[in-house]
């Protein structure tokens, strides 16, 4: 019978361990049908693995998960029948053109030759490329390739994709041309599960993130969320001479009520504050009645970088140790 469906995937205390690697240490999730959950973290984290996994390529050495509805390990078939996986390096045939290769890819599905043909087209349109339909896929820019790997994967119109570092070595447009199909794809109600190294693509493109460290998922809500986990909003004020720096960290901390940051390098001075029109308010008359030149005064929230490094204590683009 097949299981209820309210999660598109569900992990539950996932492990995998490779030699002495433990890659996934007690890896929970669970992401609601049409979500764009973006996971994010650090070459070594385990994000691959946990793919492989969810997607019926490595089984698991403890744990448990479904995927549309189906547990991985003993359903694995009807798993592998309702995913679309893209990994990090186009698995597209290069010396056919974008037709032919996803007519190919319907036919390994078993749909018949018109079906297949039909389908391609369809998909050619979608992602924009039915000028280059007959062009080898060998003279496709790589943001033509990653969208032609994304068709394919959606051949038979999965309900769950999954999507490995999609956009890795990609240059900006390929990058840009990569989330606008993304983009489409889950406004079509498709669910993605996001594996990303890029903070700004996992903010530009996930409604939900799950930041994964060392095998298990550490933090997950939504980026704005995220951010507001780790300070809310901060008060930044860039001084115009290195001799106004101590006066303006003592006016910016007593506003803020907290021991600010200082950057000598960039002048820069920025504490967290609660009431930010009141407190940036306050800042520029107390600048002013000090007479402490600023070049420039601003509020804006954390990066995902900042969250990333409050979680984990290094940067999301630093490797994990093993």
């Amino acid at each position: 019978m097949r299981p209820s469906n309210h999660h598109a995937v569900l992990a539950e205390g996932l492990r995998k361990r490779y030699s002495r690697t433990t890659a996934l240490d007690g890896f929970d999730l669970a992401v609601a049908p049409g979500t764009v959950l973006g996971l994010l973290g650090p070459n070594g984290a385990g994000k691959t693995t946990a793919v492989r996994v969810l997607t019926t390529l490595l089984l698991p050495d403890g744990g448990r998960a479904e995927v549309a509805g189906f547990d991985v390990v003993r359903q694995a078939a009807q798993v592998r029948y309702h995913v679309g996986l893209v990994g990090q390096h186009a698995a597209v045939d290069e010396i056919l053109g974008g037709r032919q290769n996803l007519v190919m890819f319907g036919r390994l599905y078993h749909l018949p030759a018109a079906v297949a043909r039909r389908r391609a087209d369809e998909l050619l349109e979608r992602f924009g490329l039915a000028g280059d339909a007959d062009k080898p896929a060998r003279l496709y820019s790589g943001g033509m390739r990653r969208r032609l790997d994304l068709a394919a994967s959606l051949i038979v119109a999965p309900p769950v994709l999954f999507l490995d570092e999609p956009t890795t070595g990609l240059d900006p447009r390929g990058r840009n041309e990569v989330w606008q199909a993304i983009r489409a794809l889950a406004a079509g109600g498709t669910t993605v599960l996001l594996t990303t190294q890029y903070l700004d693509e996992a903010d530009q493109l996930a409604t939900r993130i799950s930041v994964i460290d060392r095998g298990r998922v550490i933090a997950d809500g939504a980026p704005e969320e995220l951010k507001s986990r780790v300070g809310g909003d901060q008060i930044d004020v860039v001084v115009r001479g290195d001799h106004d720096l101590p006066a303006a960290t003592a006016v910016v901390g007593r506003v803020a009520g907290a021991q600010p940051e200082v950057d000598p390098g960039t002048r820069r001075v920025s504490a967290p504050v609660r009431d930010r029109v009141t407190a940036l308010t306050e800042v520029v008359r107390a600048l002013d009645d000090a007479g402490i030149g600023a070049e420039d005064i601003g509020l804006r929230r954390p990066t995902l970088d900042e969250v990333f490094l409050r979680l984990t204590g290094h940067h999301a683009d630093q490797e994990v140790a093993a």
